[in-house]
């Protein structure tokens, strides 16, 4: 489960370079209550120091005296803490809650149904194999909660869905149910050195960017395939004459220059695949890999279409502002002289 809330404070952090928060194996508690004062959540965590140092509290909200505090002890190393705002609104964010009790095992601490913080005890609290949290979202892994209650939980909702007339709680009740029945994929990388599983994981993260860029726009013909098409269509409909005409060719130049950058870096002449890719139509291009022509999506060669319209729109507004300011500032970097030989 993931929700729209991110860790309270920066010191929650476990990774530095990331800034994220990952804990393994947490009790969680779930109240509806706002923290603010030590004292409330003492007496449960001095009944969880004797079976462990990991917790996640997600409430209404912990300020004051109450942050303060587990702040100090997470960098004190005394608790493996995570403090996250409840999600939503009012009734919503009491129905989230309970939500999330039913996936982690867990019992809302509410004075709704007349619990107050200091009367919390273990039994009350939720389990889950891991929590990931950035500052603009938090990832539950592997809940503990009892799969019949959790699936009894998602038909209840999804009938409330059919019931409601209003097509927002209908919109919000459908995201609440897909919250819990979604699930989430772990990936492991390996490698025998740290520089190569440093490359190996940024290769991975590339991956996953480039896939939810996919499942926002679509896919498109990779390999400079979609800009020399586009190009093709643009120029054979455009009627301009003078500087826009100068503007376009050079635009159509430059949507050219991929593919002829890619053929050129395999060894390939850049010119000739390009002149042979040009002469095929929509998806026929060049596989640099294994030297062949055909079809992009037949060999698996895509690109996600925000990826490759947002680098167009990005260099047009690049090379507007230097044509706009007549002028371009760069770093000199003079080549360094060999060191004086003494005979």
């Amino acid at each position: 489960m993931e929700i729209d809330r991110g860790y309270l404070s920066p010191y929650f952090v476990t990774d530095q370079g990331k800034m994220v928060t990952e804990i393994d194996d947490p009790y969680i508690l779930l109240t509806s209550e706002k923290i603010s004062s030590i004292s409330d959540v003492l007496p449960l965590l001095e009944q969880l120091n004797a079976v462990s140092r990991n917790i996640v509290i997600i409430a209404e909200d912990v300020e004051g005296e109450a942050l303060a505090t587990l702040v100090v002890n997470k960098l004190r190393g005394n608790l493996n803490v995570l403090a996250v705002k409840a999600p939503g609104f009012g009734e919503r964010r009491k129905a989230i809650l309970d939500d999330m009790a039913v996936l982690f095992g867990a019992n809302v601490i509410s004075t709704d149904i007349g619990r107050n913080l200091d009367s919390a005890t273990l039994e009350d609290l939720g389990r889950c194999r891991r929590v990931i949290a950035t500052k603009d979202d938090t990832a539950f892994v592997e809940g503990n909660g009892n799969p019949q209650d959790i699936e009894a939980r998602i038909h209840q909702i999804r009938q409330q869905a059919e019931d409601t007339a209003s097509d927002y709680d209908r919109e919000k009740l459908e995201e609440r149910a897909a919250k819990l029945s979604g699930g989430v994929a772990i990936l492991k990388v390996g490698a025998a050195t740290e520089i190569e599983l440093r490359e190996k994981r940024d290769r991975l993260e590339d991956a996953l960017a480039a896939t939810r860029a996919a499942m926002e726009e679509g896919i498109v013909p990779g390999g400079g395939t979609t800009l020399l098409r586009a190009a093709q269509a643009t120029r054979a409909a455009i009627e301009c004459s003078g500087d826009v005409l100068t503007g376009a060719e050079i635009t159509f130049s430059a949507a050219d220059a991929p593919l002829t950058l890619i053929s050129d870096n395999a060894g390939y002449s850049g010119v000739v695949v390009l002149d042979a890719v040009r002469s095929g139509e929509g998806d026929y291009g060049f596989d640099a890999e294994k030297g062949e022509f055909g079809s992009m999506f037949d060999m698996g060669i895509v690109d996600p279409t925000k990826v490759v319209r947002s680098a167009l729109e990005n260099a047009a507004s690049v090379a507007g502002m230097i044509l706009t300011s007549e002028s371009l500032i760069t770093e000199l970097n003079p080549p360094k002289l060999p060191a004086p030989y003494d005979d």
